[in-house]
């Protein structure tokens, strides 16, 4: 039997489940929207259907505030940001979001395709790991930089409204500059706190997302990264505050939630899909993270 996935949402998929159908949005998100679009948060706010429950989605996406604050679940922990600040939604990342703050800014949304394009190469892609679902997904940017941000934000915002992507080039060129600016934004982070643990603490996380079906054990992922489970732990705790065990049993609890509020699937077929053929030992986890049983968790979801 093929195991369920969870459902991953297309550009197109999700505008289709979680936007109001209205004429304003075919003049915000313009002929090929699949690949890219930007638009300004504050009219995004007013489309989007609240709330949107844990999903995945296929692009990449950009929040950058220019004042008030944003909310939203990424991966197992929930984040806020401010003016200056962004939120990275990697594409394949849960992420999720309940309130309509009070905030203004820009969203983009984009595909691999779109940063690659004319000037780009593959190459490129693998410079901006803050692109990754494993990396912290919040970037502060220092004054100077963020006017920089700022300025291109705006610039692609008008070439996008006026043109949409009949100016492909203008929009592209821009558009990796900004990631450039958040790379170096980043990177400057990364750089004050890549000890030898960091780096260790990055790879695991790295595998935990490529490998969390199959294994969930912290020894499998030792093993993977040839070094002694104890190793491991003392790394992990050290640069997160999380044990490596903590970390396996949020993405699982995770996992679960998301096919809870996607699907009508057994509670036993729920934890196969995450790798437990022991239903009730799937439970027991389930409960030790959220409170609550799965049945309760889901039901709490019908009533929301």
């Amino acid at each position: 039997m093929t195991k369920p996935k969870i459902k991953t949402y297309s550009t197109g998929s999700f505008r289709d489940n979680f936007m109001q159908q209205e004429a304003s949005l075919d003049s915000m998100m313009k002929s090929g929207f699949d690949k890219f679009f930007i638009v300004l948060v504050e009219e995004m706010l007013r489309v989007i259907k609240l709330p949107v429950p844990p999903v995945r989605a296929t692009s990449h996406s950009l929040i950058y505030l220019t004042s008030g604050e944003a909310i939203m679940s990424i991966g197992s922990d929930t984040h806020k940001i401010f003016k200056g600040q962004c939120f990275v939604v990697p594409a394949g990342q849960v992420f999720s979001f309940r309130h309509r703050d009070i905030n203004k800014g820009y969203l983009c949304n984009f595909h691999d395709d779109s940063v690659i394009g004319k000037f780009g190469k593959n190459a490129l892609l693998k410079d901006f790991e803050f692109l990754k679902p494993w990396a912290n997904p919040c970037i502060t940017l220092q004054p100077a930089s963020a006017k920089h941000v700022e300025q291109l934000f705006r610039r692609i915002l008008q070439e996008y409204k006026q043109h949409g992507l009949t100016h492909r080039d203008i929009i592209q060129s821009n558009f990796i500059a900004l990631l450039c600016e958040l790379k170096e934004a980043h990177t400057t982070v990364a750089r004050a706190t890549q000890t030898q643990a960091a780096q260790l603490t990055n790879r695991f996380k790295e595998l935990l997302f490529k490998n969390l079906r199959t294994h969930h054990r912290v020894s499998d992922y030792a093993a993977f990264l040839n070094i002694s489970p104890n190793h491991l732990n003392k790394a992990v705790k050290a640069v997160t505050g999380k044990s490596p065990t903590k970390w396996i049993d949020e993405a699982i609890v995770l996992e679960a939630k998301v096919l809870l509020h996607q699907s009508d699937l057994s509670i036993a077929a729920i934890a196969e899909d995450v790798g437990f053929l022991d239903p009730s030992y799937f439970t027991r986890l389930f409960k030790k993270h959220e409170g609550l049983t799965p049945v309760a968790f889901r039901k709490r979801i019908e009533k929301s």
